[in-house]
């Protein structure tokens, strides 16, 4: 039984989404705060329990990250559209998945394994709180230094972002993820692959 438990959380997660976006549109911030909130312990509770009872597996390892990308964007999106945050934060953001998501099919089918870095979950723990600071700061109506807390804390997060495409990128050349022996390799089969299509071509055309 509890085996089926991390992956019932992160299927709530899936559920709960709708249920933020709705009461952002409709101005219920609190609500949307308290789903969004919930969304998280989930998360938390559902990594917790894989890890601590070893059920760790193939759906979790491939729908715990996309619930955590979904919320996350579905959130910035609806928050985006009724003005509340400019839609460049929502750009970059959608930037760096889909970096992250040309990345992720470059090295499938290797054998390589990208573990999730300090610097990663840095920035996906600063969304969250720039997030729960601009629905509390919406919610509330509050002024003076409150009023562009949450921006400020946008602008972290995303600084916190690129910084951690970067140092993935840097991590998957510099630190074994991919053998740069088999780039050079590749280029170098392409490159011969190439010469033969050409002589191919000059013995047809002298023929």
């Amino acid at each position: 039984m509890l085996k089926h438990v991390p992956n019932a959380l992160t299927i709530i997660r899936f559920l709960l989404i709708p249920f933020i976006v709705v009461n952002i549109f409709n101005g219920n911030y609190i609500i949307a705060f308290i789903f969004f909130t919930v969304s998280g312990v989930t998360d938390i509770a559902d990594g917790c329990i894989a890890r601590k009872f070893n059920l760790i597996s193939n759906f979790g390892k491939l729908m715990d990250p996309l619930a955590d990308k979904l919320t996350q964007i579905s959130t910035l999106a609806s928050l985006t559209l009724i003005h509340i945050i400019p839609i460049w934060i929502l750009a970059v953001v959608l930037l760096k998945e889909l970096i992250m998501i040309a990345g992720a099919s470059f090295l499938y089918g290797k054998d390589v394994v990208v573990y999730s870095k300090w610097y990663g979950k840095l920035a996906t723990v600063l969304f969250y709180v720039a997030i729960v600071f601009s629905l509390l700061i919406n919610q509330f109506d509050l002024e003076s230094i409150w009023s562009n807390l949450d921006l400020w804390l946008f602008y972290l997060a995303l600084f916190a972002t690129v910084f951690s495409l970067l140092m993935y990128i840097k991590d998957v050349y510099k630190k074994g993820f991919i053998d740069k022996e088999d780039l050079k390799k590749e280029v170098t089969i392409d490159k011969k692959d190439k010469k033969e299509k050409k002589e191919r071509k000059k013995d047809e055309n002298a023929r």
